[in-house]
This record gives C-alpha cells, sequence and structure tokens, in this order.
C-alpha cells in the first residue's frame, strides 16, 4: 500500500510539473503574440486600462490601402518561391549524393553546411554585403534572393539526407531483382519514402526564408523591401503601434497555412522514419 500511494504521488508531482511548463510555455509564448493580435483590432487602448476602450478595423483598412503594403507581399512571395526551387533543384541532388555515395571529403562538405549557423549570422552577412557591393548585387532581386538561399542549405540538405538514409534499401533490391533500372528504382520506391520528409524540408525552407529579415535588409535596402522588413520601418518609423500590429498578424497567415500541410505530413510514419525515429 504504501508503495502504491507513493506511485500515486510521483504521479501527481508529475503531473504538475507538466501543468507548470505549459503554463509558462503560454505565457512566453501564447502571450505576447494575444497582445499583438490585440493591438491589431484596437482603435483606443490608453494606460492604465488593462482592457482595450475602442476596438475596431480602422488600421485594417488604412494598412491594406497602402500600395508599398501590396507590393512587399507580391515581393516577399515572388522571393520565397524563388528561393525555394532554387534550394530544391540545388539541394535534393546534393543530398542524394551525401546519403548514397562515397567520395572524397565527403564529411567535410557536408558539415560545412552548418557554417552559416556556427559563426554570428550579421557578421557573415555583413561580409557577404562586401562581395556583393563589387558584383553590384546591392539592393536587387538577385542579390537578396542568393542571400536568402545561403540560409536555407541546412534544412534543404540535412533534414532530405535523413530521409534519403532511412530509405527501405530492401525494397530497392527487391525492385533491381525484377529488372527495374536505376532510374524506375528512383521514381517507383526510393522517392516515395523520402517525400513526406523532402516535402516538410521544402515547407520549412518556405517559411523559414518569407520571414527572413537580416538578409533581405543588408543585401536589399533600400530598393527591395519584403514584408518583414517593411513592419521593422512600420514600427521604427510609424508612432502607431497598429500598423506593425496589422502586418504582424498579416505574417502569421504563411505559418498557419504551412502548419495545416505540416499537420498531415508530420502524421505519417515516413516523416518520422526519415529523421531515423
Amino acid at each position: 500500500m504504501n508503495t502504491l500511494s507513493l506511485l500515486r504521488a510521483q504521479a501527481r508531482q508529475l503531473d504538475w510539473i507538466g501543468v507548470i511548463l505549459a503554463l509558462t510555455l503560454t505565457i512566453v509564448i501564447i502571450l505576447p503574440l494575444l497582445v499583438v493580435a490585440t493591438w491589431a483590432f484596437t482603435e483606443v487602448w490608453r494606460y492604465p486600462s488593462v482592457l482595450p476602450q475602442q476596438f475596431g478595423l480602422r488600421f485594417w483598412h488604412q494598412t491594406l490601402a497602402r500600395a508599398d503594403v501590396w507590393n512587399a507581399l507580391m515581393l516577399s512571395l515572388r522571393l520565397t518561391t524563388t528561393v525555394t526551387l532554387l534550394s530544391a533543384l540545388i539541394c535534393l541532388p546534393a543530398a542524394y549524393a551525401f546519403a548514397r555515395m562515397d567520395f572524397p571529403g565527403r564529411n567535410i562538405f557536408f558539415l560545412s553546411f552548418l557554417a552559416s549557423h556556427a559563426f554570428p549570422k550579421f557578421g557573415l552577412l555583413v561580409t557577404i554585403a562586401g562581395i556583393f557591393l563589387q558584383l553590384h548585387l546591392i539592393s536587387t532581386f538577385w542579390g537578396v534572393a542568393l542571400i536568402q538561399l545561403v540560409g536555407t542549405l541546412m534544412l534543404m540538405i540535412w533534414i532530405p539526407v535523413a530521409a534519403f538514409q532511412n530509405v527501405d534499401r530492401r525494397m530497392e533490391e527487391a525492385a533491381r531483382d525484377v529488372g527495374a533500372g536505376p532510374l524506375r528504382v528512383f521514381w517507383s520506391i526510393t522517392l516515395p519514402q523520402a517525400a513526406p520528409t523532402i516535402f516538410a524540408a521544402v515547407l520549412l525552407t518556405f517559411v523559414s526564408t518569407f520571414y527572413e529579415t537580416e538578409g533581405a535588409w543588408l543585401i536589399g535596402a533600400p530598393q527591395i523591401s519584403t514584408m518583414p522588413v517593411l513592419m521593422i520601418s512600420f514600427i521604427n518609423n510609424q508612432l502607431v503601434v497598429q500598423y506593425g500590429a496589422v502586418l504582424s498578424v498579416m505574417l502569421w497567415v504563411p505559418s498557419f497555412i504551412a502548419l495545416m500541410f505540416a499537420r498531415r505530413v508530420m502524421s505519417s510514419n515516413a516523416f518520422a522514419k526519415g529523421f531515423g525515429a
């Protein structure tokens, strides 16, 4: 009986720890988002009132009526789509090579893709900006695309490598035994097994590129202004908090859509298998 009581006490203690962690996570992550969302739909909110005195959509109308907002949104979507496609074309064949082939310097090259995340990012961007200045890529679409492409290398190399490494080799060998060629094996056996994890990598690349700010600001300013850069300029230059809050809420939409797609992918056993789980 004493042992049973002790186990119950430990279970209750673990439950309380979980509750505390959940509340802490809610406060740290959810509360700031709720504050920003509240500001986006607030017209009057003066200290010391805890709640806004007046809600409304006036600042939504004013923000959405600005041409620079729509220009920044279209530019961000063009940039993000371009960078994601280029990253997939460049990185996925490289990921397959790292996963399946053995060549001199393989491990060194593989680890080198962590370089952009192993050092202070802003210092690396300043160095690249100096090179881009000589190449006349500052304040250009392709200059920003290239600097954002650098940030996608780790996601689009490391995750697909795990996917290709965890494909069931027995199925590939069985397909070869019945006469399937290398290309047929890849399209019919290898790619379908790795596809959910590759899709997740593409999705993460798209979202991270859409929200990338430092490179877009340093390389693109002042002619190239993406949505995150425009939001920062609103917050820094406007006395009206609601303008920045409205843009923040607009920036949540791609994340929400990506989350809906990712939920379908992450429910698949193949996604966990791609990471070796």
